[in-house]
């Protein structure tokens, strides 16, 4: 199902809240700048996994200056 943004997908589905409760609340917040972009669970999933991946390459590339 799609909702408006992340903030209905949260109201109506608690899978998907729980899911997203489950996760760092760094990675809360930074999904949460991108309501407008989530409209489903497999988007929400996407997203933070992509966050992550980012922030993976974000600290291997520090490692290397």
């Amino acid at each position: 199902m799609r909702y408006q943004g992340l903030h209905d997908l949260l109201a109506s589905s608690n899978s998907t809240r729980q899911y997203f409760l489950s996760l760092p609340v760094a990675m809360q917040v930074a999904l949460h700048e991108q309501d407008a972009y989530i409209h489903t669970a497999a988007q929400l999933r996407a997203r933070a996994e992509a966050i992550e991946q980012y922030n993976n390459a974000v600290r291997i590339s520090r490692l290397l200056w």
